[in-house]
């Protein structure tokens, strides 16, 4: 497989660089690093073999996410071991996979069907998928100096040897699929990207999560292998290290951005550094704990790794008193939603918690919120349904339009509200709502964020000239009628209420509602506001202002700029905020509420 990134990806976002890009003073910065000291960070795949080398051993297992180009992988890395005279004996794990039949059969209750978007949280371990005959099998013999087992599950090879883990951010495993050049897991080709993603989201990644877990604390080398042909490597303990340093200070994950059919220009003129090659930018994945990574900063090098890691490792720090109730579940999600001179969201709601968790697996909803972070006069966002709706007639003119391909008249039905800069609008499950034109958004919500049952949607297409999914009947299994007119005015609008203030700043609470398990503060402040985390994570963002310095408690600080999302964790203790700019700095945080707690348990939540 070539290294040119256009032959093993499709998409026009630049491929995240080794060597951190430096933004000029204030300006977002989409490649953030934590850092972890100098002498750290290797790269390449002459600096692999010499670890692998120096070792001194015999067996070299390299176990990896799905995503990897293992063929490339391993091309690449045995030409850096033959450069150095050493032979070395390939056994892919791959083979001693069950035949691609019975895996289909195995997971087929978990991809929800002809359902073209949801499936249901797959249960099964790595393990399930291969022929345990056939993995003892595997033997490292004594014909080679080297051998290496290598392939997504090679730690369940029974043998001792060294182990290095590969891993792939989530944004990159999409971009590769788009492009054809990745297989589900014990798929043996690649198929259409739309239903991969749906695989992967409900099978293939909740498995191999589960074996990373496992395997975690016995990694000797993580590889990030988004570049192909110059791999960033971290010993495992300077790994873990990182991650417990993280726990105890901050956490900026790296953001990624995708155009949609809706997307406006809000992004591309305030992040001047992304690529201009696309027709607009809907999302800005600020924190999306399943798909995000994190990255480590030493010498100017930037190593990434899934942010699931963090959890496995540190979810006691990071979310305190609340460990046991989430689990590896990071329960609180940042992310812009960009209509400027763009389009309408789709008509939407989210599952009741009872339906998430019968239909989808899931261990708690998509409760959300609406930040407006800016928008322009007149904007407004569909938030519940007008008094006295005639619900009958509501769902007849919505299957007409799909049967006649006939236009809604939304706003017979739908309450509107008008949008203005620093409002916070409450959508619970079960709400009907969507953003209008000319806003950004900073929807801040519950993690779970692909489980959204479209009603409507304007009479579009997808970027790829196709109709996007509706799903109106899960819709009205879910809608709550009666969230209507005033009450959402008084209920689903939340009223700031003053609760402390000092010489030059002021804490505001933006009350949510009381299905939401989290809440919302929000500092104001001219020079410095301190605050304490009282077990419990805090999800940040400078909702105005130009930047601010974080000071923690445990001796690290670094500069946050104007919209950039940071999580402070529970086991931080107190942080400080420094205004850098010369107008007033507003900070949105959030938290989880005391005695909030998921509808289900989360798997994998007790140790």
């Amino acid at each position: 497989m070539p290294a040119d990134q256009s032959s093993f990806r499709r998409t026009t976002q630049y491929l995240a660089p080794l060597r951190h890009p430096q933004p000029p003073d204030g300006e977002y910065d989409i490649y953030p690093g934590f850092p972890i000291g100098p002498g750290k960070i290797r790269h390449g795949f002459r600096q692999l073999a010499d670890t692998l080398l120096s070792s001194h051993k015999h067996t070299i297992i390299i176990d990896g996410y799905i995503g990897v180009l293992w063929d490339h992988f391993r091309q690449h890395l045995e030409e850096a071991l033959t450069g150095k005279g050493i032979r070395a004996c390939w056994h892919s794990v791959e083979e001693a996979m069950k035949p691609e039949p019975a895996i289909d059969a195995m997971i087929a209750p978990f991809l929800g069907g002809d359902d073209p978007v949801f499936g249901t949280r797959c249960h099964l371990t790595l393990r399930d998928f291969f022929d345990n005959d056939m993995l003892s099998a595997i033997r490292s013999g004594n014909d080679s100096p080297l051998h290496i087992i290598c392939g997504c599950g090679a730690a369940l090879v029974p043998c001792e040897g060294f182990l290095v883990y590969v891993d792939v951010p989530k944004n990159e495993i999409q971009f590769r699929s788009r492009a054809g050049n990745i297989r589900n897991l014990g798929a043996r080709q690649s198929g259409d990207a739309k239903e991969m993603y749906k695989r992967f989201y409900f099978v293939d990644w909740p498995v191999l999560n589960r074996h990373r877990v496992e395997i975690l604390p016995h990694i000797a080398e993580i590889v990030d292998a988004q570049r192909p042909a110059e791999p960033a490597i971290l010993s495992g303990n300077d790994f873990r290290d990182g991650l417990d340093t993280m726990a105890r200070n901050f956490v900026r994950a790296r953001p990624w951005f995708e155009p949609g059919p809706w997307g406006g220009d809000w992004i591309r003129q305030h992040i001047p550094q992304l690529s201009n090659d696309v027709p607009n930018y809907a999302w800005s994945f600020e924190l999306i704990s399943p798909e995000n990574g994190i990255a480590f900063e030493s010498d100017g090098l930037l190593f990434e790794v899934s942010f699931d890691f963090l959890m496995f490792h540190n979810h006691r720090e990071i979310l305190g008193d609340f460990a046991d109730r989430f689990g590896y579940e990071f329960p609180i999600r940042y992310d812009f939603l960009d209509t400027f001179h763009g389009g309408n969201l789709s008509l939407q709601c989210h599952p009741r918690p009872e339906y998430i968790n019968k239909q989808f697996g899931e261990c708690f909803t998509q409760d959300e919120t609406y930040y407006i972070l800016d928008c322009e006069p007149g904007a407004r966002v569909y938030l519940g349904f007008n008094d006295n709706v005639d619900v009958e007639a509501f769902r007849a003119e919505l299957d007409r339009s799909i049967a006649d391909t006939s236009k809604v008249n939304v706003e017979r039905y739908v309450n509107t509200v008008p949008s203005s800069k620093h409002d916070l609008l409450l959508i619970p499950n079960g709400t009907i709502h969507c953003s209008g034109v000319n806003n950004l958004v900073l929807e801040i919500s519950a993690t779970p964020y692909i489980f959204t049952l479209k009603m409507y949607d304007w009479m579009r297409m997808d970027l790829d000239g196709e109709p996007r999914p509706l799903n109106i009947q899960r819709a009205f299994d879910n809608l709550y009628f009666d969230r209507q007119g005033e009450r959402i005015r008084k209920e689903f609008t939340s009223h700031p209420v003053l609760i402390r203030e000092g010489s030059d700043w002021k804490l505001f609470h933006l009350p949510t509602h009381s299905d939401h398990f989290y809440d919302v503060h929000r500092f104001e402040f001219s020079t410095t506001v301190e605050s304490a985390t009282e077990g419990s994570c805090h999800v940040l963002n400078l909702v105005e202002g130009e930047s601010i310095v974080l000071k923690t408690a445990h001796g690290m600080s670094l500069r946050f700029n104007y919209a950039e999302t940071f999580v402070i964790p529970a086991a931080a203790g107190s942080y400080e905020l420094v205004n850098q700019g010369p107008r007033l700095a507003k900070v949105v945080k959030t938290f989880l509420k005391p005695g909030a707690r998921p509808f289900a348990p989360p798997e994998g939540a007790r140790e």
